[in-house]
């Protein structure tokens, strides 16, 4: 899967996932121009950020960048759907900061690829930058991604059964994220990606916290 920093493809990602009832009115509005907004951010950050060296085609850097990217589209998409979709303010607020976050963190980890003169995908299967890592995929899929199956099942949902279905797949997302971002810092060596990987651990744990309190609420209602 290819991910793209323009902002126009970012847009029409954003607004056109398949099967999405489209929210209307400004608070779509805004979150569709977050995302365009975080991209160029991610991006021209990403630039800037000062480098002492450059890692290679084969390095974890390099291979940790490009699955995340991968990683964090489906998030992306999963939580566009249950903005579009959910009646729930909770869940449309979380789907929200989740999309317009990981966008931008999608921006500064494929303009650092760039900056290193390296493709934004490779050659090499998917987590092969991590050792030992041929039990972590599940039929070809990273770490807590969905199936097609299972996209395809929350596209249709509605009510209380999208909300569920949403957090429940993001919080299996988020765990498999946080142990590739683990990973990522125990093996890399720079600073930028320690540091992404890093925030990508925090953030994204407080996130499971919240997810978890919003099932409470939702299964008890």
């Amino acid at each position: 899967m290819t991910v793209s920093t323009d902002p126009d493809a970012a847009a029409e990602a954003a607004a056109s996932i398949n099967g999405s009832r489209p929210r209307t009115g400004r608070g779509w509005l805004l979150v569709v121009a977050a995302i365009v907004v975080g991209a160029l951010l991610g991006l021209g950050v990403g630039l800037l950020a000062p480098r002492l060296s450059t890692p290679g085609d084969d390095s974890v850097e390099a291979g940790f960048l490009r699955d995340m990217s991968t990683h964090h589209a489906q998030a992306v998409e999963m939580a566009m759907i249950a903005h579009a979709a959910s009646d729930n303010p909770g869940v449309v607020t979380l789907a929200a900061d989740i999309a317009t976050t990981q966008q931008a963190q999608i921006g500064y980890m494929q303009a650092w690829l760039r900056g290193w003169k390296l493709s934004p995908t490779g050659s090499k299967p998917a987590m092969s930058w991590m050792p030992n890592s041929a039990g972590s995929l599940v039929n070809g899929l990273m770490p807590g991604m969905a199936t097609p199956e299972q996209l395809t099942t929350l596209r249709k949902a509605t009510g209380k059964d999208l909300d569920v279905q949403f957090l429940t797949l993001m919080r299996q997302h988020h765990l498999g994220g946080i142990h590739m971002a683990q990973e990522a810092i125990d093996l890399s060596g720079n600073e930028d990606v320690d540091w992404l990987a890093g925030t990508m651990v925090t953030a994204q744990q407080g996130e499971i916290n919240l997810i978890d309190d919003l099932l409470k609420k939702i299964q008890s209602s």
